[in-house]
C-alpha cells in the first residue's frame, strides 16, 4: 500500500523523534503534517507524567529541528511546533485509548444517533472497530468507529 507524501513526512518526524522522546522519559502521543492558511505545519504533541513545560517543548524542537535539517526529507517549507497534547486532544491511536479507559470522554458522531450527535460518558472499552462509553445513567452505548467523528476527553471549566 503507498503512503501519502504527508503519512511519509509524518512517520520519518516520528522515527526521528523516538530517540528523543526516549532518551527524556516523555511519551510521543502524535505527529501531525497538515495544511492551515496556506502554510504546512509540523506538529509533534509530546507528554509526561505531571505534564509537559516550554522548556521541554524547547529542548525536543531545538533536537528535532537539527535532525530535520541533517535528513531533509521534507520538500515544502514548514512551521515546526512542539507542544503538550493539550486538554480536549483527540484520542486516534490505541494507545490513546488505552490510556483514557475510565475517563470522562466526548463523541461527536457522522451522522445523528438517536436524534443527536453529541455523547458525553465514560470510556469503559474499545477494539479496532468499536467504542463503548457508560453514560449518565449508566447505560452503556456503542459507537463503531466509522461513525465517530471525533472522541476526546472531556474537561469542565
Amino acid at each position: 500500500m503507498c503512503m501519502s507524501r504527508r503519512e511519509s513526512y509524518e512517520q520519518k518526524t516520528e522515527e526521528l523523534l523516538l530517540p528523543l522522546i526516549e532518551q527524556n522519559q516523555f511519551e510521543l502521543i502524535d505527529v501531525e503534517y497538515v495544511k492551515e492558511g496556506g502554510s504546512w505545519y509540523l506538529r509533534a504533541y509530546i507528554d509526561k507524567p505531571g505534564g509537559i513545560t516550554i522548556d521541554d517543548c524547547e529542548l525536543i524542537s531545538r533536537a528535532l529541528s537539527d535532525l530535520l535539517d541533517e535528513h531533509d526529507f521534507i520538500e515544502d517549507a514548514y512551521i515546526l511546533e512542539v507542544s503538550s497534547p493539550g486538554l480536549g486532544r483527540p484520542l486516534k491511536k490505541d494507545r490513546d485509548f488505552e490510556r483514557s479507559i475510565g475517563e470522562e470522554v466526548e463523541i461527536r458522531t457522522f451522522r445523528a444517533i438517536e436524534h443527536r450527535k453529541e455523547f458525553r460518558g465514560v470510556l469503559k472499552e474499545f477494539d479496532k472497530n468499536s467504542v463503548t462509553i457508560e453514560t449518565d445513567n449508566k447505560e452503556a452505548m456503542l459507537f463503531q468507529r466509522t461513525d465517530i467523528a471525533l472522541i476526546r476527553l472531556a474537561f469542565d471549566f
